[in-house]
């Protein structure tokens, strides 16, 4: 079996004044995965994607890169940078140039790559995260949804085979949710691994299919998305709530049949429709709109 793309083991990191973050925490990620690490406020998520790609230095513990310790030297983490990028929550923490093109060009200008490759680099991050036409816009009259993406984009210019984001879908609306996901599901099936913060159980289970779930600065299970987020015991000491498509799916006793739980509404729907047609005596003959 081959070694994951990364790994923590025994990690530990205290903040000065000896505040712990992170303790003996173990983690894997394995390549082509969508992996969410699920966790409420203060539970240590954004400080362990800062080891991610070494910008955080352990105290304890090791981050493996295929299997081997990860170094701190300059080249060293220049390596580590281009396999793996790293995505703020806040955009503005990571914009600075002037036009978004320009944003986009800086990485694979930093990588020496050529004027001629860095263009095309950076046509094809905008057009994988759908700003294109966004090219030539001043950063600062986007709207936090366009930010966002354009961040993701000067990450992904550098071609990373991991891309980790910090709490992605925070500060958007329905719509944003919806062009960001699918924009990043595109960039997964082109074979980019994904790496999610987030405390947003609903959206762990309907798009990651694995889950790591943090509480206190550790890891308490890790897993396939619907086993672990069955475990009601494990949200409730890492203060979560089960997500409602998982409750409803169970209490329709979707698994009755042999078929796999629903992880979308349209799938939940489909199931209860089945249901209701099933139903002795027939239930009540209810229309949904196709996006409920």
């Amino acid at each position: 079996m081959s070694a994951p793309l990364l790994a923590a083991r025994g990690l530990e990191y205290r903040y000065p004044g000896q505040i712990v973050a992170l303790r003996d925490l173990d983690l894997t990620i394995e390549r082509g995965r969508k992996l969410a690490l699920l966790g409420s406020n203060g539970s240590g998520k954004t400080t362990l994607l800062l080891h991610l790609n070494g910008t955080f230095r352990p105290t304890g513990g090791a981050t493996l890169l295929d299997g081997q310790p990860a170094c701190y030297d300059r080249q060293a983490l220049n390596r580590w940078r281009r396999r793996v990028g790293l995505v703020l929550q806040e955009p503005d923490d990571q914009l600075f140039a002037a036009t978004v093109a320009q944003d986009v060009s800086f990485g694979p200008l930093n990588l020496g790559l050529s004027e001629a490759e860095t263009r095309n680099r950076v046509r094809e991050a905008l057009e994988a995260l759908r700003i294109a036409p966004l090219a030539e816009r001043a950063t600062h009259t986007l709207s936090f949804g366009q930010k966002k993406r354009v961040a993701i984009a000067g990450v992904l210019a550098m071609r990373p085979e991991l891309l980790v984001l910090d709490e992605p879908t925070a500060g958007l609306d329905a719509h944003g949710v919806t062009h960001l996901l699918s924009a990043l599901q595109g960039l997964h099936e082109a074979g980019t691994t994904l790496v999610f913060s987030t405390h947003d159980t609903e959206l762990a289970y309907s798009w990651a299919d694995r889950v790591a779930v943090l509480h206190e600065g550790t890891v308490l299970a890790q897993g396939e998305t619907t086993a672990v987020l069955e475990n009601r015991d494990l949200l409730s000491r890492a203060r979560l709530k089960p997500p409602l498509l998982l409750e409803l799916a169970q209490a329709l006793d979707a698994r009755r049949d042999g078929t796999p739980l629903p992880r979308t509404r349209a799938a939940l729907l489909t199931l209860l429709r089945e249901r209701l047609r099933g139903a002795d005596p027939p239930g009540p003959d209810m229309a949904f709109p196709d996006d409920w």
